[in-house]
């Protein structure tokens, strides 16, 4: 009976690290991330992430973003800065300046700012 229990956590866990923010938790700073991260809740601030962020259908960032990839479902109002590729969901509003190797974007996701696909301006530093 042991080892099956053992067996399901080892099925459910499938090793993959990340961090997230849950709908109704807020954060006022700079968030630093070595691994994936999910936002749902409301950030303030600045996120500088090794891997991929996710901002939720529920998820606002007011701030800046350098990571390698993005996924953007809810809103952002400031700086993106994306190493390689940056997904627009339908239900994403960007407002601000993008930056980066590859985009893609939904039907009927907003964005409202500029845009620059020049690598050598790709840096994760560059929101600091």
């Amino acid at each position: 009976m042991l080892r099956n229990n053992m067996a399901k956590e080892v099925v459910a866990n499938t090793g993959a690290m990340y961090n997230a923010l849950t709908n109704g938790s807020k954060i006022v700073g700079k968030i630093f991330a070595d691994s994936d991260f999910r936002i749902d809740g409301d950030v303030e601030g600045t996120i500088t992430c090794n891997g991929k962020v996710v901002i939720g259908q529920k998820g606002f960032l007011k701030g800046s973003i350098s990571c390698v990839n993005a996924e953007i479902v809810g809103t952002v109002e400031g700086d993106i800065v994306v190493t390689e590729t940056l997904s627009l969901r339908s239900t994403a509003v960007i407002k601000g300046e993008v930056k980066t190797k590859v985009l893609m974007v939904e039907p009927n996701a907003v964005f409202n700012g500029t845009c620059s696909m020049k690598e050598d301006e790709l840096s994760l530093s560059a929101s600091e």
